[in-house]
């Protein structure tokens, strides 16, 4: 069968997401999902919705979504690209942006699905590997027809500043997809380049800050014709109907989404200094995780004791410059007690 298949999908590796495990014990802390319900509206368009609306086709552009995200970041609808995920939105700008002969660079580490959508395509990576501290520095002579900026990086966690990030893309040739998932939890954004330079895309996505990862929904801002670009290249409807609707509720809901974010960022602050009392190096976050290396404990040994009293951290062991390092997503308050109370206990040599 093999030679039904292309020779560049048969060399890739496929992305491997985070494991879901069930359990009403488990304390799941691994794929930096919102532990806190989102927004009322949510159900309340839900029992609203009328059933004969699912018989239809749902409106291919978005467009009274995109209305309700070009009001919040103070833009034009024609600036707005509404996805199935924030995924879809990375992958469509490799597709609009990167000719067959181009190239796409991305930090590393950073989110790894950005190699594979490169290995998709087949095209060229050029991944720019970041210093031991998980800084960054772009090489003078670089080049790559899109760069994909993790801002913050995942899974350090880390903003670069904004004195940084403007000049690299005022003076890149190619487009750069800004990644901003975690921006919400983030002292700092980058949506003021979306809407100043013409080679610049912000995406984001309501998985995070907004509680709603299961609707699968993301969205970029960015010059119109690039935006246009994507538009021609999507799939005829990518985004479902009730996506759609519950979307547009919930980012009209800012209070509910800040509220949680405030839970989130007050319980990250606690759990940061715990860890630090614990011995720990815990990152300066700006995310809805921690990023974190054990002192005196392997970090793949910490992992498995978690594991084993059903607190799920994530692990990546499978890079050199990671897999001394574990990344622990914010949950609830009552999660992170367990969490630290079982870490404690851990640490101490009890278990």
């Amino acid at each position: 069968m093999s030679d039904l298949i292309r020779k560049s999908v048969q060399a890739m590796q496929g992305y491997v997401p985070g494991e879901q495990p069930k359990g009403a014990d488990v304390v799941k802390l691994n794929t930096n999902e919102n532990p806190y319900l989102p927004s009322a509206d949510v159900q309340d368009i839900l029992s609203m919705i009328d059933i004969a609306e699912l018989s239809r086709y749902p409106d291919p552009v978005c467009i009274e979504l995109r209305k309700v995200i070009a009001e919040l970041h103070g833009c034009e609808v024609d600036n707005i690209f509404v996805g199935n995920g924030s995924d879809e939105v990375l992958a469509l700008c490799i597709r609009a942006f990167v000719e067959r002969d181009g190239s796409v660079g991305y930090f590393d580490p950073s989110y790894s699905l950005y190699p594979i959508l490169a290995d998709i395509e087949d095209v060229e990576k050029r991944p720019v590997a970041l210093d031991a501290g998980f800084g960054w520095q772009i090489p003078s002579d670089y080049t790559a027809s899109l760069f994909f900026l993790t801002h913050p990086n995942a899974p350090t966690s880390l903003i670069y500043d904004k004195e940084n990030v403007e000049p690299f893309v005022k003076g890149f040739d190619g487009v750069v997809l800004i990644d901003e998932a975690y921006a919400d939890f983030s002292s700092q954004n980058c949506m003021d380049l979306a809407l100043s330079q013409n080679n610049v895309i912000v995406a984001r996505t309501l998985s995070k800050s907004y509680s709603l990862a299961g609707i699968r929904l993301g969205y970029c801002v960015g010059n119109s014709e690039l935006i246009g670009a994507m538009y021609k290249i999507k799939d005829s409807y990518n985004v479902n109907y009730l996506t759609q609707e519950v979307a547009r509720v919930a980012i009209l809901d800012q209070d509910t989404m800040r509220a949680n974010v405030q839970a989130i960022l007050e319980t990250r602050k606690l759990v940061a200094e715990k860890l630090s009392e614990l011995g720990f190096e815990v990152y300066d976050s700006q995310a809805n995780f921690l990023w974190v290396k054990p002192l005196g404990l392997k970090a793949k040994e910490l992992f498995d004791k978690l594991r084993k009293k059903d607190i799920i951290v994530r692990y990546f062991g499978s890079d050199e410059r990671t897999k001394g390092y574990l990344r622990i997503t914010i949950g609830t308050a009552p999660e992170m007690f367990k969490f630290l109370d079982t870490l404690e206990t851990i640490v101490n040599g009890s278990d």
